[in-house]
């Protein structure tokens, strides 16, 4: 069976920008402390997290302003842990569609974390703030993916 290049399934551009930031986490040089984490974890349930969001007309830079000045931050205090975030260069999606991918020990984990995220009074507020002017978002995709097994290993 042939592998199915990424490129099928998003747009142009952006699956070129995933292998690089992958292929960047990938070649770095891993500490020994790292390398022992990854021994003990090698039989780890690890996950990625594929997020799409359609933003709502205009709010494009919003959103990505909110991410970069809030999200991000928040992602990490609750343990949702950013790989990289992108946009298109093309349109139709270039000026409506933000990309980002997660990773997640498990998808209990994952799930645990997002909740946390999700309750937290202080993403409570800056999303209420982000969107005095209307809703930022109109639509997310979310798609759970493990490394098949001649991947290159991340992080």
């Amino acid at each position: 069976m042939q592998a199915v290049p990424l490129a099928m399934f998003l747009p142009v551009g952006v699956a070129e920008a995933m292998e690089q930031a992958f292929s960047q986490v990938a070649s770095r040089d891993v500490t020994a402390e790292e390398k022992e984490q990854g021994d003990t974890m090698a039989a780890s349930p690890k996950v990625y997290e594929l997020r799409i969001y359609h933003a709502a007309a205009g709010k494009l830079n919003d959103l990505i302003a909110r991410f970069r000045d809030h999200t991000d931050a928040l992602f990490a205090k609750h343990g949702l842990k950013s790989i990289a975030y992108w946009t298109a260069l093309d349109e139709p999606t270039k000026s409506s569609t933000f990309f980002y991918i997660l990773e997640h020990p498990s998808r209990e984990a994952a799930a645990a974390n997002w909740k946390a995220f999700q309750d937290d009074p202080e993403w409570k507020a800056v999303k209420a703030k982000s969107e005095e002017n209307g809703k930022l978002v109109d639509s997310i995709d979310s798609t759970y993916l493990t490394l098949t097994d001649f991947s290159k290993r991340l992080g």
